[in-house]
């Protein structure tokens, strides 16, 4: 498990390297709730995946990404908002082996 930093503003695109995985992540607030792009060597592999709190972003080991990408609400059981963001919402990358088999 690794938490991922995030500044508390309404869009940001990171250059994150997760287990050998070359990965830009667009992260943007709409009035709807706070999205994600998941890019992987240039590829998309999930995009415009709305974030909820502990509900995993990829979800399938189909798309190619191993692990998986989580936001969780370290003072209740809120929905990720941007200006929490790097504090009370935390962005973690899951590892594939720390994951149930099967998933991820």
């Amino acid at each position: 498990m690794q938490i991922i930093p995030l500044n508390a503003v309404p869009n940001q695109t990171l250059a994150v390297n997760l287990n050998s995985q070359a990965c830009q992540i667009n992260l943007y607030q709409l009035d709807s709730g706070l999205y994600c792009d998941l890019y992987m060597n240039n590829n998309a592999v999930v995009v415009g995946v709305i974030c909820q709190n502990l509900n995993r972003i990829v979800r399938s080991l189909y798309f190619g990404f191993a692990g998986d990408l989580v936001f969780w609400d370290s003072q209740g059981n809120s929905d990720p908002y941007f200006s929490g963001l790097g504090g009370q919402y935390l962005f973690i990358y899951i590892e594939a082996d720390e994951l149930p088999p099967g998933v991820g």
